[in-house]
């Protein structure tokens, strides 16, 4: 598994934090230590837990994204506007 860290100095310590999770992590005097001892706390959940992704249906105007794509009344309508658009801008 593949995860996104951001690692940061603290004082005289270093945080290491899993990208979209600011809970989930661990200090240690070093870079490395840090990011060993995150990757101990991560591995402790994942093994006490189940490790999933979920999928959302989209809602709302997210839900029309690429709906149209293969639409060929919409291809047409795109051309003749990007024809108006650049008949405006030459002139």
């Amino acid at each position: 598994m593949t995860f996104s860290v951001i690692v940061s100095p603290f004082e005289d310590w270093f945080t290491a934090a899993l990208v979209g999770e600011p809970e989930v992590r661990a200090i240690g005097r070093t870079r490395e230590a840090a990011i060993v001892a995150l990757k101990a706390e991560v591995r402790q959940r994942v093994e006490c837990g189940e490790l999933i992704t979920l999928d959302i249906d989209s809602v709302g105007i997210t839900s029309l994204a690429g709906k149209y794509r293969d639409d060929p009344i919409l291809e047409d309508i795109c051309a003749v506007v990007y024809r108006e658009r650049d008949a405006e801008t030459s002139q």
